[in-house]
């Protein structure tokens, strides 16, 4: 007989400085599915979505399809908004019938008007209704704050071991099959999580260049998995901008019951890897100085554009998108043959669609969010290009998945040709760039808001890439901060003897 898995994802990783609430529309801006239109959509995509329906369709599973949901980072979600989400997660069981197991797809940080652990409070509440025996699988970002509540009810949590994130198709497979193990009777987990008292660390997750802590406590992580009965072990490098308890790094381990006194062993020592290594970082971000003289020297002979990144203004980690430090600085030195994505700004491309293509416009350009990261940039441009905004993923990162800018317009100042959106999104992929019109291979420079995501597919083709530091909400500079939920001591807030 056909297993019964409800399998669903809710996303969201919570910016708790921010000033930008998130509301359902947030989430339809990006995006939002209910029931089984989350089949059509995600079945063929790089996502965990998409590993979810080729195990259920490899295992023979009947799947009760819940929910896809997915908004920008920016602020907690509002009450009304969790509500929804969750429902629609209990509902499915409600009205579908019992299920034999569950997969979910979630981040790991999301923070709410009425929930600081969003995730523990939903695992709660499907453990309260379907009992101990029933398992359930998580995968999580690799930016997740794990709680105790998460690893008390979950089976197994499974974590990307890739940032940029290039293997939520894998982890979500991975997940499934230990699903299909417990529900044969085969295989029985549960799990275990600890953390440092520090909030950064593990190199911030990256694992791009190959080197570095991240890299060293997966590769050790991976010779642990060879054990018997540990079957999963998960490095959370944490989200840092949530003034939630258990922020920071942390180390999740599903394994075997019997084989739990182990399992702890080798969670000690990998939380002691972590906080040994905590300080040390393969990406130091450059000022905005530097970044213009770099942008200024032009072709280097290779023919491949230069990188610019502002980490601290990425709207994958909260950030307004609409920050001007950066444009400022590269407009007042004249840079040349560049293009720009994002800018976050829907009134200017409302005054970009009323002028036309082609039409010279001044528009207040960027900083309406909050004028303290950079004040609005009065500027007159030429309208490029206008857009819907919307694009498919074709890069190594969320390949498939349709993304919303919403109504976009490509306004060229000066020698930059900048892509000005109406919703706030990173930029990850060529087609944020090539469906406004511009060839990023042909620019001299390339500038993203993104904090990482972008190396997938912008470092091979750069000739060098620099991340600057533009004073924005995403700052590593944690004393700007005023945690109060955050447990103390806590490094490198406090001084910590561990």
């Amino acid at each position: 007989m056909s297993k019964r898995v409800l399998i669903a994802q809710i996303m969201h990783e919570t910016n708790t400085f921010s000033l930008l609430p998130t509301d359902e529309g947030a989430y339809r801006r990006r995006y939002l599915g209910i029931g089984d239109e989350i089949v059509g959509q995600f079945r063929g995509t790089r996502t965990e979505l998409g590993g979810f329906i080729d195990a259920a369709e490899r295992f023979g599973w009947t799947t009760v399809n819940a929910v896809a949901a997915n908004a920008t980072p920016s602020g907690k979600v509002t009450a009304d908004c969790w509500a929804m989400l969750k429902g629609a997660v209990l509902d499915a069981l409600d009205k579908q019938g019992p299920v034999d197991g569950i997969c979910l797809a979630l981040h790991g940080a999301m923070v709410t008007e009425t929930e600081d652990d969003a995730e523990g409070a939903l695992l709660e509440a499907l453990r309260r209704r379907l009992g101990p025996r029933v398992p359930i699988a998580i995968t999580l970002d690799l930016h997740a704050n794990v709680s105790d509540a998460m690893a008390e009810n979950a089976n197994a949590i499974i974590a990307y071991r890739t940032y940029p994130h290039i293997d939520q198709f894998e982890r979500a497979v991975q997940a499934a099959d230990l699903v299909n193990e417990m529900m044969e009777g085969r295989l029985e987990l549960g799990c275990i999580v600890g953390r440092p008292p520090s909030l950064d660390g593990c190199d911030h997750g990256r694992t791009s260049a190959g080197v570095g802590p991240m890299v060293d406590l997966l590769a050790r992580a991976a010779e642990y998995e060879k054990e018997t009965g540990i079957h999963a072990i998960s490095i959370h490098a944490g989200f840092q901008w949530s003034d939630i308890h258990m922020a920071g790094p942390s180390v999740s381990i599903s394994h075997n019951p019997a084989v739990t006194r182990r399992a702890k062993d080798i969670l000690d020592t990998l939380i002691r890897e972590i906080w040994d290594t905590r300080d040390k970082q393969t990406v130091h971000y450059q000022t905005l100085d530097v970044a213009v003289a770099e942008a200024l020297k032009g072709d280097d002979g290779t023919g491949k554009p230069l990188v610019i990144a502002d980490p601290t203004d990425n709207p994958g980690g909260g950030g307004y998108g609409d920050t001007t430090n950066l444009l400022r600085a590269l407009l007042d030195a004249g840079v040349k043959n560049a293009c720009f994505c994002p800018i976050t700004d829907p009134a200017a491309v409302q005054a970009g669609q009323k002028a036309g293509v082609g039409a010279s416009i001044t528009v207040e350009l960027g900083g309406h969010t909050d004028p303290a990261f950079g004040a609005p940039i009065k500027c007159t441009g030429v309208v490029k290009h206008l857009g819907d905004g919307r694009f498919v993923h074709d890069g190594p990162m969320w390949k498939g998945v349709v993304m919303q800018m919403g109504p976009t317009m490509v306004l060229e100042v000066g020698g930059i040709e900048i892509v000005v959106t109406s919703n706030r999104q990173q930029t990850t992929d060529h087609q944020a760039f090539l469906t406004n019109g511009i060839d990023p291979l042909k620019k001299s420079v390339i500038v993203v808001k993104s904090a990482h995501h972008f190396r997938a597919a912008f470092e091979p083709i750069s000739r060098k890439v620099i991340a600057v530091d533009s004073g924005s909400l995403c700052s590593h500079d944690w004393s700007r901060f005023d945690f109060k939920k955050l447990r103390r001591p806590i490094w490198p807030l406090d001084e910590v003897v561990f």
